[in-house]
This record gives C-alpha cells, structure tokens and sequence, in this order.
C-alpha cells in the first residue's frame, strides 16, 4: 500500500491548498533541523573537546533560520504567479 503524505483537493485551474502544504512542510523540516542543531549544539558545548563543533551547530543553526522567511517568500511568489496565470 503506498503513503500519499500529500493533500490534493481538486479546486479546478487553483492549486493553492497543495501549494500551501509543500511549503508548509519545508518550513516545518527546517524548524526541527535548526532545533536538532541547536539541541546537539549545545550539548556539544559542555564539553572543552567539542565545543568548537558546537559553535559551527549554533553557526549552521543560526543560518538556517535566515532561510524561514525566504520559504514564506517562495510561497507567496508561487501562490501569486499561479493565481495570475488562471485568470
């Protein structure tokens, strides 16, 4: 049996719920890996041998987060194009 993760409600030329869910779905991959990153992060600055890998996790971590509004950017372009390019 195959696993559809993806919601697909027909609405005609507008496709703007399956758009909406990828996005929300990188959006939301993105929230655990900067939280995975900072979680390992920090429990690798406890100790003196591992703390500059933790520092480059807080660093990568940190960039991460400059990526969120870029993934809500991308949405609202999507979104935009697609409802200009039905009427």
């Amino acid at each position: 049996m195959r696993y559809n993760n993806e919601i697909d409600i027909p609405l005609g030329k507008n496709e703007t719920i399956v758009i909406k869910k990828r996005y929300e779905f990188f959006y939301h991959l993105n929230d655990v890996i900067i939280a995975l990153l900072f979680l390992v992060g920090s429990i690798f600055f406890l100790s003196s041998e591992t703390k500059e890998q933790g520092i480059w996790l807080f660093i990568i971590g940190s960039a991460l987060f400059v990526i969120r509004p870029f993934i809500q950017f991308l949405k609202m372009f999507h979104l935009k194009r697609r409802n200009s390019q039905s009427k």
